[in-house]
């Protein structure tokens, strides 16, 4: 479908925009936070990202994580089921044995993300109630192998010298408080100073991946139910998982002003959620099992409708 291919080669997720025509929120306007303190707020404008707390009961987490197991065929008790050959191949090279999950229309996906309080912390963060949200999968990221090392990796999903605005999110589904256990990396420091950064690189290098040999890279922790919201400006990444039994378990998840003029668009994320279709993309390879069409259509409460994009052209 045509309103795929913006996202053919580059790893954005391809069920938004790449990039809004509306601004973020600057904190100027008279509207009240809905989720995030002022203090929050302000970190977040600072720092390129903010952990909101609680986001989703700890239960929703933990049933969500289990779903992901079944879905996976893999039994978090055992190691011995957590190694197996990828079902696809994935051409984005830095996110092999990443742990992606290409599981996107689950119930349980919807309940999260049709989740009052993660709506709000969207709407501070944009300044506008008026969003859709991603249709993106989910992560188990496991302790690495020695035979088969996952390195981690920082890099940034949309081009930073277009300038798009655009943020990005994860949902913490189990606690990831240890430092050794995979997870998000970022580096805030290179959002703050990216374009006195820029001028010291060479004009060829790659825009998606900095060289960060003189930063610090900040791990950030979290706790089930946990929502983590990022720039797409901030470079960022899983970090390998180092522990010897703890797996992160974590859904990908964020939201963006609606576009109901981009008709091709809406129509693939109507068709996407009714018939349980993957987004397409250069790092989103799918699931040749095609295990969600055998799963049933999730519901969607009155605020689902509108994040997914339901108007008088469909039926609710």
């Amino acid at each position: 479908m045509a309103t795929m291919n913006a996202h053919l080669n580059i790893p954005g997720n391809p069920s938004l925009a790449k990039s809004s025509i509306s601004q973020l929120n600057d904190g100027n306007s008279a509207k009240s936070l809905r989720a995030l303190s002022e203090e929050e707020f302000k970190f977040w404008k600072r720092e390129g990202y903010i952990v909101v707390k609680n986001a989703i009961s700890k239960e929703q987490a933990a049933q969500t994580a289990q779903a992901i197991w079944e879905f996976e065929e893999k039994d978090p008790n055992d190691a011995s089921s957590w190694y197996t050959p990828p079902r696809a191949d994935m051409q984005m090279r830095e996110l092999i044995g990443s742990g992606m999950v290409e599981m996107y229309n689950h119930p349980l996906l919807w309940a999260n993300r049709q989740s009052q309080r993660v709506y709000d912390a969207f709407v501070d963060v944009w300044g506008t109630d008026d969003l859709w949200v991603t249709i993106d999968r989910c992560n188990l990221n496991f302790p690495v192998q020695p035979d088969k090392p996952f390195k981690g990796f920082i890099h940034w999903d949309y081009d930073p010298e277009t300038k798009p605005v655009n943020v990005q999110g994860v949902l913490a589904l189990v606690d990831q408080t240890d430092e050794n256990m995979g997870g998000f990396q970022c580096i805030p420091e290179l959002y703050r100073t990216y374009d006195t950064w820029k001028l010291s690189q060479p004009e060829d290098r790659d825009r998606f991946k900095p060289d960060t040999t003189r930063f610090q890279l900040t791990k950030i922790k979290m706790e089930a139910g946990d929502l983590l919201i990022f720039n797409s400006l901030l470079a960022h990444g899983i970090r390998p998982n180092l522990t010897q039994d703890k797996v992160r378990v974590a859904q990908y998840i964020s939201m963006m002003p609606a576009e109901p003029d981009n008709q091709a668009l809406l129509d693939w994320r109507i068709n996407s959620w009714k018939n349980k279709i993957a987004p397409e993309g250069y790092a989103f390879p799918g699931d040749p099992r095609g295990k969600e069409k055998t799963q049933p259509v999730a519901e969607l409460n009155e605020l689902g409708k509108k994040l997914l994009g339901f108007g008088s052209n469909y039926l609710k």
